[in-house]
């Protein structure tokens, strides 16, 4: 149920000025009882060393609520990134939202 489901765009860049303020977008959502999360990167340029720990911390917290993350609509420069930190294994990467959104 898509009800269930808290969909976050990241915005142009995931940076040390702006890593927080997902991750509070994120805590609020599980405050409000969301548990599935698809973080959509489809207009994200880019994402530094800041960026790639807030989205581990964010993915600890979801895990201990037994909940869902997926990611949506990295780009290939970005995929390289996750591919080349292992990060591809820790997430599960849709190609895009409507994907990310199957069977969640």
């Amino acid at each position: 149920m898509l009800e269930d489901v808290a969909i976050i765009d990241v915005e142009e860049y995931l940076i040390v000025g702006n890593r927080q303020k997902l991750k509070k977008r994120i805590l609020d959502e599980i405050d409000k009882g969301k548990r599935k999360f698809v973080i959509d990167f489809s207009k994200s340029l880019y994402v530094d060393s800041s960026g790639l720990g807030v989205l581990i911390s964010i993915s600890k917290k979801i895990d201990e609520q037994d909940g869902e993350l997926r990611l949506a609509s990295i780009n290939k420069g970005l995929h390289t990134l996750f591919e080349l930190t292992k990060l591809d294994t820790l997430f599960e990467i849709a190609e895009n939202r409507e994907e990310a959104l199957r069977d969640i």
